[in-house]
């Protein structure tokens, strides 16, 4: 009898010793979420009601549905906990999307860049404020090269977790490869130097740094702006430097069929999940692994590739032509494991 009550009282005082919760953080490029009214300041007028393209306030309301549906499905028991956006045009955007959209009910808060792209489109970041309860916000602009038109600010936000501990994550969308991937590329390590500069002096300074960067940087896992910049290597299988970044995705990317984004029929890693090496820690109380990141390649998210084969990301618009889907990107998201002691 005594053997039953002394068992009984440990599993209480394990049972109260610490709680396991689920934490997941996504990524997400909607492909030009535009409002239907002309900013005068931009060069947004391919997404007005006059435009070719004939972009209506029905077709904006079922975009916003479609991207609330695919958070929700990109959940766990709940939807996810941290939601990073690009290519969103403004704050209109983001309120009708957590307002006035099935999202609403998710009771998400959010904080967006106001960049000087030249159409507008921006970066932004949904949260849980449960679970994450915001400490500050920024945004970090890229000043542009002088061959190169504007591009867009980072967001850098940081927070407090349950465990008392405080997260940092950047949200980034990373300058075009128009013009061509090589003639673009100066401007894309000119923003990963900034990028980088940021999170050193985090890693520098916080006595226990927790680092989430995520976006798309319009590069693969293999170039410079990966490799050479931020050094984001692939993590190793033991002891994780808590002071170096960790590229979550860059071994599964090297499989032929991996990536969120189809160019002229092969898939590729354009969108980016990286940590902080303390955070592939599982001795710490917020910790996650290699192999709990991923694209999300749900069905209703893909269609058929009638050109190449096998199928692609659902677009809104493929060319001039509207087709309904969502974006030319899949999602990416990682979890995490919070312990609450």
């Amino acid at each position: 009898m005594r053997k039953i009550i002394l068992f009984l009282c440990v599993c209480c005082l394990v049972g109260v010793a610490y709680a396991q919760e689920p934490f997941r953080v996504m990524f997400y490029n909607v492909e030009n979420l535009f409002d239907c009214q002309h900013d005068t300041l931009k060069n947004d007028y391919e997404f007005l009601p006059d435009s070719p393209k004939g972009w209506t306030r029905a077709r904006y309301n079922d975009k916003l549905a479609k991207i609330a549906k695919v958070i929700v499905a990109t959940g766990v028991k709940d939807v996810p906990d941290l939601v990073g956006l690009c290519e969103v045009e403004n704050d209109h955007c983001m309120k009708d999307l957590t307002e006035y959209s099935p999202l609403r009910e998710a009771g998400y808060r959010y904080v967006m860049t106001d960049s000087p792209d030249l159409r507008g489109i921006d970066v932004a970041l949904l949260y849980q404020r449960d679970l994450f309860k915001l400490l500050s916000f920024r945004s970090v602009s890229i000043p542009p090269l002088k061959q190169f038109r504007p591009t867009r600010d980072l967001l850098h936000v940081s927070g407090l977790l349950l465990t008392g501990d405080t997260l940092d994550v950047f949200v980034c969308h990373l300058p075009s490869r128009s013009g061509g991937a090589k003639e673009s590329e100066p401007y894309r390590l000119h923003a990963a130097r900034i990028l980088s500069t940021e999170a050193d002096s985090i890693l520098n300074i916080r006595l226990h740094p927790q680092i989430i960067i995520m976006g798309d940087f319009n590069d693969y896992p293999t170039n410079k702006s990966i490799q050479k910049i931020l050094e984001a290597e692939s993590p190793p299988p033991t002891a994780p430097s808590p002071l170096k970044l960790y590229h979550l995705l860059a071994r599964k990317a090297q499989s032929k069929n991996f990536g969120s984004y189809k160019y002229r029929g092969e898939w590729g890693l354009l969108d980016h999940l990286i940590v902080s090496g303390s955070l592939l820690n599982s001795a710490n109380s917020f910790s996650t692994s290699e192999n709990k990141a991923t694209v999300s390649n749900l069905p209703f998210l893909l269609t058929e590739d009638k050109k190449y084969g096998d199928k692609e990301p659902f677009r809104t618009y493929k060319g001039m032509k509207y087709q309904g889907g969502i974006s030319d990107h899949l999602p990416i998201y990682v979890d995490f494991n919070l312990i609450l002691y």
